[in-house]
């Protein structure tokens, strides 16, 4: 496969610098129609259009959280829609400086063949949607795979994850000839009782696999940016490692198996709780390194459960909201340079971990 030469290399190689900013992270708010009802249901709030509206603008239109956060993340509905104001989402999103981007993939099937594991749908027509969706104004993109650890049934298997790793390739590819930046986002899911030291396994051999595929699809690495799990054990592991341990087999499993033509690795919190998911960064980026890579955020959960809890779907509740997210956008931000101070920002301790999750 030939090297990227399209007409949008130094506009990709920009766009992927400009999210992987020192100090920044990506804002992942593209719950899907499904999803966001989750979300929704605890707090009583219906899931209709115009409440989806009035959360997503609540979001974007939170002053100052372009100090802290680069890009974010939207579903198809957000990206096409305009707020209860009257501006387009995507603007909104401009005006603080963020740039807009788009979830692509389609969610998961069945993968036949296997115990239980999945392949990510979405790549008939994807170079059209990018197409549409650049248009819009998205400059970056997000594929999802999940990849379960269950060692009794020799998951992940190598069909599995060479599955998920083509497919992340082959989008990667297919976004940066439409214009947008792709994140790789292989998930290895933490359910299950596994130790950290499968995880290393787990993580190395999925990483390697995928960015083999990357190279023989001609994917540009300066125009692409990766979004993995932390190197954590299982949810149900007796051995509860410390942020310490997790942050330096991080670290060590990227520089083993990232490129170091990568401009930004930005962590998907997984279900860690929005604490914990500021230490284990914070902690990562006090680790000594051998790249210049920035390791940053990309956070749904852990960037949104306080904001949200405190929302309960009220107009009067949207200012003290809007700090919850700030405090939390702030406090990634900070741990993105490994300056973030434990406890410093208010935060939900609940643990965020969705047995089986899915979007």
């Amino acid at each position: 496969m030939a090297s990227f030469t399209g007409t949008y290399k130094d506009e990709l190689i920009a766009t992927a610098n400009a999210i992987a900013a020192p100090g920044k992270g990506i804002l992942a708010a593209d719950e899907s129609t499904g999803t966001i009802g989750k979300r929704f249901a605890p707090i009583n709030v219906e899931n209709t259009q115009p409440n989806r509206v009035r959360y997503r603008e609540l979001l974007f239109k939170t002053k100052g959280l372009g100090q802290y956060i680069s890009g974010a993340i939207t579903y198809e509905e957000t990206l096409f829609d305009t707020a209860t104001c009257g501006t387009p989402m995507v603007e909104l999103l401009k005006k603080e400086g963020i740039i807009p981007g788009i979830k692509v993939d389609k969610g998961v099937q069945p993968l036949f063949g296997t115990n239980g594991e999945t392949v990510t749908q979405g790549i008939d027509d994807l170079g059209k949607r990018c197409a549409k969706y650049y248009a819009q104004g998205a400059r970056f993109a997000k594929w999802r795979t999940a990849l379960k650890v269950d060692v009794a049934n020799n998951c992940p298997t190598d069909l599995a994850i060479e599955v998920a790793a083509q497919d992340l390739a082959r989008y990667a590819r297919i976004c940066q000839e439409a214009g947008l930046v792709p994140i790789v986002e292989p998930e290895i899911m933490i359910d299950g009782v596994h130790d950290i030291q499968t995880s290393v396994k787990v993580q190395e051999q999925v990483l390697t696999t995928v960015y083999k595929k990357i190279q023989e699809n001609g994917v540009m690495l300066e125009g692409s940016l990766l979004k993995p799990a932390m190197v954590v054990p299982g949810v149900d592991a007796a051995d509860k490692s410390d942020p310490t341990e997790i942050a330096q087999l991080t670290v060590r499993t990227l520089e083993r198996c990232v490129p170091g033509a990568m401009p930004g690795v930005t962590f998907l919190s997984g279900g860690i709780s929005e604490e914990d998911a500021s230490i284990y960064l914070n902690e990562i980026n006090k680790v000594p390194r051998k790249t210049q890579t920035r390791l940053t955020f990309s956070y749904s959960r852990a960037l949104q459960s306080s904001c949200i809890k405190t929302w309960k779907g009220e107009a009067g509740n949207v200012d003290a909201a809007q700090k919850q997210l700030l405090a939390r956008a702030q406090a990634n931000g900070e741990a993105s340079k490994g300056e973030y101070v434990p406890g410093s920002q208010p935060s939900d301790e609940e643990s965020l971990f969705v047995k089986n999750y899915v979007y």
